[in-house]
C-alpha cells in the first residue's frame, strides 16, 4: 500500500481551499501532516481490516478505500479529527465488505452447483518476531496467533470492532465510541463480551 497516492487528492482540496486556510505554505504543511498520518495508520489498519474479512485483497481495498475518502471528504479538517474519522470510515467499509458476502453467500445457497475453488482460506496474521527467537517458540507465537485471528474472526462484528479499536490501536472508550458511531457504554459491552468470549475459546493461550 502506498498512501501517497491519496496526496494529490488531498492537497488540491487543501489548495482550493487556500483563502480560507492561508498560504500556500501551511497548505502544503497541513498536506504532509496528513501523508504522516496515513502512512503511520495504514499497516495497523490493514492488519484490522484482515482480521475482519479474512481475505488480503479486500482488506487492501478496504483500507485504500478508506484513506481515499478521508483524503477526500476530510482533509481541510484539523488533524486531531483524522484518527476517529478514519476509523469510522474504515468500520463502515468492513461491514460494507461482510454484508456483501452475506449477500453472495444466500445468493449462492440456491444454486445448484458451488465450485470448489470458490472458498476462502484466513490468512494468517504475519508476525514480527525476530531471529533471535528459537524454533519451537516461533512455531508457538504461528499457533497462538492462528489460534487468536480465527478466534476474533468468529466474533460478532461490533464485539470484533471494539476489541481491535481498544487493543490494537490503543483507543480509549471514548475515542472507540466515535469510531464505531455508538455510546461509549455500547463499547464496554462489546468490549467485555469479547474478551469474554476470546478467553472462553483461546483456553490455554490466553494470557
Amino acid at each position: 500500500m502506498n498512501s501517497s497516492a491519496t496526496l494529490p487528492v488531498a492537497l488540491a482540496m487543501l489548495l482550493a481551499e487556500e483563502p480560507a486556510r492561508g498560504s500556500k505554505e501551511a497548505v502544503l504543511d497541513h498536506s504532509r501532516e496528513l501523508d504522516r498520518f496515513l502512512a503511520g495508520v495504514e499497516k495497523r489498519a490493514f492488519k484490522i481490516a484482515q482480521i475482519a474479512v479474512r481475505d488480503t485483497d479486500d482488506a487492501l481495498d478496504i483500507v485504500q478505500d478508506a484513506m481515499l475518502q478521508l483524503a477526500r471528504r476530510y482533509a481541510a479538517r484539523p488533524s486531531e479529527e483524522w484518527k476517529p474519522l478514519f476509523y469510522r470510515i474504515l468500520n463502515n467499509r468492513i461491514r460494507d465488505c461482510q454484508r456483501r458476502r452475506v449477500v453472495r453467500s444466500r445468493i449462492m445457497a440456491w444454486l445448484p452447483v458451488r465450485r470448489d475453488d470458490e472458498d476462502e482460506a484466513p490468512d494468517p496474521i504475519e508476525s514480527a518476531a525476530g531471529s533471535e527467537i528459537a524454533p519451537s517458540e516461533l512455531a508457538q507465537i504461528d499457533e497462538t496467533l492462528q489460534a487468536l485471528e480465527r478466534a476474533l474472526g468468529e466474533l460478532p462484528a461490533r464485539q470484533q470492532q471494539a476489541f481491535l479499536l481498544r487493543t490494537l490501536e490503543g483507543f480509549d472508550v471514548a475515542a472507540t465510541a466515535a469510531a464505531m458511531g455508538c455510546s461509549q457504554g455500547s463499547v464496554k459491552t462489546h468490549y467485555f463480551r469479547a474478551v469474554q468470549m476470546l478467553r472462553e475459546r483461546l483456553g490455554e493461550f490466553w494470557s
